[in-house]
């Protein structure tokens, strides 16, 4: 393909197919055929259940024999819920804070990670010490110091040979890894700015009702507290600022930002934040997220490169003629029918497989700092640096939101006050 041609997405799909390539399932060999594994979920709300049907969805694409073996959840209410289309036994269904342990203990041999940010390190922790490969959903933590218990975790992970593949979704688009793989090629030359968005509504709002503790308060309003969420700028833009970091090579430097609440009612989280975010090299990324209703919505990611334009779900425009030989080739990447949703689980099974597990916690850990960083700015009006928070005796680096996961476990813990929020320049 000449190198001034548009590259989209089209055109390299065009490109492939006149080449031989063949657009069938990774890993789908039969290899895996007949293999089987036993799952278990921990947290089975809405997602939580959603990523377990696009699990068993990839194991029918690799031919693959999975059986739901265990579930978890806080709430017994929600645990029978999605037990009713499982049918487990009472010795298989764990309710609450302390379940995870109950589930991880069993002998499934995948576990997959829902239940509400706040918990993903110490549930992480727990399955990898049992030896369990992990699906974990986004973000991996609130805070410095879980951010970093998930790296650590990762490594771990490493030296036993499992699998960790995280719920940043994109990573595992056709569309996106055509586009990185192009970016890394040197197509469009080096990035120096962009801008990664998610402007969207509020997700929901759960109102206390007579009788809540404030555990369960909390857990039914995870969405728009930070201690349980880690704000909008970590819980749905890790997203965005995980591209972000994949196509620059690295996390972010330096984050400062401002936000502010406007339209929520319960919890002490705000609705948007703008956060300028300096990449090595002084390259210089603009987040823009909100959870407002009634706005203009936008969730995605541009970026200006020397050589051309990158918004990475629709491939490259105004690619330049570069000095020497760019191969504008790409490998063969494959995408499940039901989208990147099914095809992040069809690679965490093919690793798992061919004995090559993925280990994606590192990535995403450092995707959800540096939302975290970018919060911590907004909410403090500073400007805070990578360094700050990967050193655990700085005073950012020892940062715990509280309550903590462990809080949950024994109860004793007071909800922080509804429509009590950080003020820049005092937090």
């Amino acid at each position: 393909m000449p190198l001034n041609r548009p590259v989209n997405r089209r055109n390299f799909l065009r490109t492939a197919v006149a080449t031989g390539a063949s657009l069938t399932l990774l890993g789908a060999t039969a290899k895996g055929a007949g293999k089987a594994f036993k799952l278990g979920l921990v947290g089975c709300g809405g997602r939580g259940r959603g990523a377990l049907d696009n699990c068993l969805a990839a194991g029918t694409a690799l031919g693959l024999n999975l059986e739901v073996a265990a579930l978890a959840d806080y709430f017994p209410d929600r645990l029978a819920e999605a037990n009713e289309k499982f049918k487990l036994g009472a010795d298989r269904c764990f309710a609450g804070a302390d379940g995870y342990k109950k589930l991880v203990g069993t002998n499934v041999d995948i576990v997959i990670l829902a239940s509400p940010p706040v918990f993903r390190p110490i549930h992480l922790e727990a399955a990898i010490d049992a030896g369990k490969h992990v699906f974990a959903e986004k973000p991996v933590g609130v805070d410095p110091v879980g951010c970093r218990r998930v790296i650590a975790a990762g490594e771990k992970a490493k030296t036993k040979n499992l699998a960790i593949v995280a719920g940043t979704q994109r990573r595992h688009s056709r569309a996106y890894r055509v586009a990185q793989w192009l970016v890394a090629q040197g197509a469009v030359g080096k990035i120096a700015t962009g801008c990664v968005y998610w402007c969207g509504d509020l997700l929901s709002t759960y109102e206390r009702k007579q009788g809540d503790t404030d555990p369960v308060y909390m857990l039914r309003n995870w969405y728009n507290f930070v201690e349980m969420s880690g704000d909008l700028v970590v819980e749905q833009h890790v997203h965005n600022i995980d591209i972000a970091n994949w196509f620059i090579g690295a996390p972010p430097v330096t984050a400062c930002g401002f936000g502010g609440r406007a339209r929520r009612k319960t919890g002490d989280q705000f609705d948007y934040f703008s956060v300028d975010f300096e990449y090595p090299g002084g390259v210089h990324i603009h987040s823009l997220s909100r959870q407002i209703n009634g706005c203009w919505n936008n969730l995605d990611e541009y970026f200006m490169a020397t050589g051309g334009q990158v918004r990475p779900r629709g491939g490259l425009r105004g690619v330049k003629p570069v000095a020497g030989t760019i191969n504008m080739k790409p490998p063969e990447f494959a995408e499940h029918r039901g989208g990147p949703y099914v095809q992040e689980h069809i690679d965490l099974l093919d690793g798992i497989v061919k004995g090559q597990p993925l280990n994606e916690a590192k990535d995403v850990a450092e995707s959800t700092l540096a939302g975290v960083m970018g919060r911590i700015s907004g909410y403090t009006g500073r400007r805070i640096e990578w360094k700050q928070l990967m050193d655990p005796n700085s005073d950012l680096g020892k940062l715990q939101l509280k309550p903590t996961a462990e809080d949950f476990e024994t109860g004793d813990f007071k909800a922080p006050q509804d429509d009590v929020i950080a003020i820049p320049g005092q937090a």
